[in-house]
C-alpha cells in the first residue's frame, strides 16, 4: 500500500480527491448512462430496426414487383395470343362470307343464264309459231293462185296441216 500511496504522491493524487472524483465519475456515468447513452443506443437499436424492416420490405417490393413483371408478361401473351386467334377467325370468317357471295353470285349467273335461255327458247318458238303460221298463210295463198280456185275451209284445213307435218318434219 505504500508502493501505492509513493505513486499516488508523485502524480499529485490525493485520497479524498481520488474518491470524491471517483464517486463524481460513477455519479456522471449513471446519469449519461440513464439520460443520454440509453436513449442513444435505443435510437441507434430502433434506427436498425427500421434499417432491417426496410430491407425486409424492399425484398418484399422486388418480390412483388417481379410477380407482378411475370403476371404482365402472362397476360400480355395472353392478350396476344387471343388477338391472334381474333384476327384468324376474322380472316376466317371473310373467307367463308368471300366464299359463300362467290357460290351465290355463281348462282345468281346461272340463274340469269337459265332465264335468258328459257326467254330465248319462248321467243324461238313464238318465232317458229309465227313463220308456221305466216307459211300456211303463204302455202294456202299460193296453192290458191296456183290452182286459180278458191280454197275451202276443209281444203285450207287440210293444207295446213300437212305443211305444218311438212315443216315439223
Amino acid at each position: 500500500m505504500q508502493i501505492l500511496e509513493q505513486l499516488f504522491s508523485q502524480f499529485g493524487v490525493t485520497w479524498p480527491k481520488f474518491i470524491a472524483q471517483t464517486i463524481i465519475f460513477i455519479v456522471v456515468y449513471w446519469f449519461l448512462n440513464k439520460f443520454a447513452f440509453g436513449p442513444i443506443v435505443n435510437v441507434l437499436a430502433e434506427r436498425r430496426r427500421r434499417i432491417a424492416e426496410a430491407q425486409d420490405n424492399a425484398e418484399k417490393v422486388k418480390q412483388q414487383l417481379a410477380d407482378a413483371e411475370a403476371r404482365y408478361k402472362e397476360i400480355l401473351s395472353k392478350a396476344d395470343h387471343e388477338a391472334k386467334a381474333l384476327i384468324d377467325e376474322a380472316r376466317a370468317s371473310a373467307e367463308a362470307v368471300r366464299e359463300k357471295r362467290v357460290q351465290e353470285a355463281i348462282a345468281e349467273a346461272e340463274g340469269v343464264i337459265r332465264k335468258a335461255h328459257e326467254s330465248i327458247e319462248q321467243d324461238r318458238r313464238k318465232m317458229e309459231a309465227d313463220v308456221k303460221t305466216a307459211m300456211v298463210g303463204l302455202v294456202a295463198a299460193t296453192t290458191a293462185k296456183v290452182t286459180g280456185k278458191v280454197l275451202t275451209a276443209d281444203d285450207q284445213k287440210r293444207l295446213n296441216d300437212e305443211t305444218i307435218k311438212e315443216i315439223a318434219a
